[in-house]
């Protein structure tokens, strides 16, 4: 196979099965894709302006061998692909936990371990400023924590047991998908901007770059389903 496929294969693969399996009557994934397409969207581009931005500033970079070629705003298409394939992958995984593992949603831990991570996040974040992805990726995650904490009165709807347990889950094509971007080399980082911590061949940035990215889609998607049902809930029950 020509290896300037293999980004556009992994992505492809990332999200064929996830899509096939979304007609599955028993979670029909497929009934959430109106709530999910406004988190696609508003998390995909704050990610693709980080994208571009970092590979601007050659925090990281793409080998041309194993991309077609086309590039828009300096990112290969397949980039663009990826910020949609993956978060649908992973928030199919949390759907799917809906129907596989309904006691989560009663469970109450969730919410007593966010604040803790959020600020250690945060701190990590800080110590490490000169490091820009380390940075960034650390401090966002952490910042976004800690708001949802502030607001978890107001964000009922967003099941975080839910999310804890599908991005453990999520995890294991994490480390297939980014083991291969990582070890092929797809992706090339400056590691001038990261802590240096490879875990096989994935920056540990990685894991909550991944969780913020996963984080955004499921708050977006859990509140447009919130909106939704409450604009068209009837009057009287």
């Amino acid at each position: 196979m020509n290896s300037h496929y293999t980004y556009l294969l992994i992505d492809v693969l990332s999200i064929l099965f996830p899509f096939l399996f979304s007609f599955d009557k028993r979670v029909g994934f497929y009934k959430y894709w109106k709530w999910l397409l406004p988190g696609l969207l508003l998390t995909g581009s704050f990610f693709i302006a980080w994208d571009v931005l970092f590979t601007k500033q050659g925090v990281w970079s793409f080998n041309d061998k194993y991309i077609l070629g086309a590039r828009l705003l300096g990112l290969p298409l397949e980039e663009w692909f990826f910020f949609f394939a993956i978060p649908y992958s992973c928030v199919f995984i949390y759907q799917c936990l809906q129907y596989y593992m309904p006691g989560l949603d009663n469970q109450r831990w969730a919410w007593k371990i966010t604040r803790p991570l959020g600020l250690l996040l945060l701190i990590i974040g800080m110590i490490f400023a000169q490091k820009a992805y380390t940075f960034t990726s650390f401090s966002i995650c952490g910042f976004v924590l800690i708001l949802l904490h502030a607001y978890r009165a107001r964000l009922r709807y967003l099941k975080m047991e839910r999310f804890y347990v599908s991005y453990l889950f999520s995890l294991i094509p994490f480390f297939i998908v980014n083991g291969l971007l990582t070890s092929l080399p797809v992706v090339i980082y400056n590691d001038t901007e990261n802590l240096g911590i490879r875990m096989y061949s994935i920056p540990v940035e990685d894991t909550f770059y991944g969780l913020l990215l996963l984080l955004g889609n499921i708050t977006i998607m859990e509140w447009a389903r919130h909106r939704s049902l409450k604009k068209f809930r009837p009057v009287f029950q």
